[in-house]
């Protein structure tokens, strides 16, 4: 009879980026309401795994300098081990999730925490998270503003940069 396989808890923290100021000066500004500048990050493993134009990283839980997250989302568990984890991870480092490819609007951290959940679980993220971009995008303010948004480059400091191979490419 064959082992059963281990079952690991798949958690998204999600994190305001402007802490607060999004929900009060939203209206304002954009003529819309909007609760929070999301991140959003994996946990699995014991390890809180997120992009930014660093690329892909690790901390323990709430580890970065952002704190603790302002909510958690249970998305499942998964039966994928960490080292089949890690190998894919590798991968999308290296193809899809370089740190090059990091854009605001169109490939962020968002976008990593949606394409790991479903690998992990078979289960996107929150739509509110990922319709952000276009929601503001979809806004006279946010089309002016989006040449100087689209330069931003963000990376939340505390995490290590994730490597499978030391560094090594």
């Amino acid at each position: 009879m064959e082992e059963p396989l281990a079952l690991h808890p798949v958690k998204l923290y999600v994190y305001d980026l402007s802490k607060g100021m999004a929900r009060r000066l939203s209206p304002l500004m954009l003529g819309k309401q909007l609760d929070g500048i999301w991140h959003t990050s994996i946990i699995v493993h014991k390890d809180e795994f997120f992009y930014g134009s660093g690329g892909i990283s690790s901390c323990a839980p709430g580890g970065t300098l952002l704190g603790p997250p302002d909510t958690v989302v249970d998305l499942g568990n998964t039966e994928v081990t960490e080292e089949i984890f890690l190998e894919y991870l590798s991968s999308l480092g290296e193809s899809v999730f370089r740190g090059e490819s990091y854009n605001l609007f169109e490939h962020n951290c968002n976008t990593f925490s949606n394409e790991v959940a479903q690998f992990l679980t078979g289960k996107k993220i929150p739509s509110y998270i990922t319709d952000l971009p276009s929601e503001v995008l979809a806004t006279p303010f946010g089309q002016a503003l989006r040449p100087f948004l689209d330069s931003i480059q963000i990376q939340p400091p505390g995490g290590n940069t994730f490597s499978r191979h030391n560094g090594q490419s």
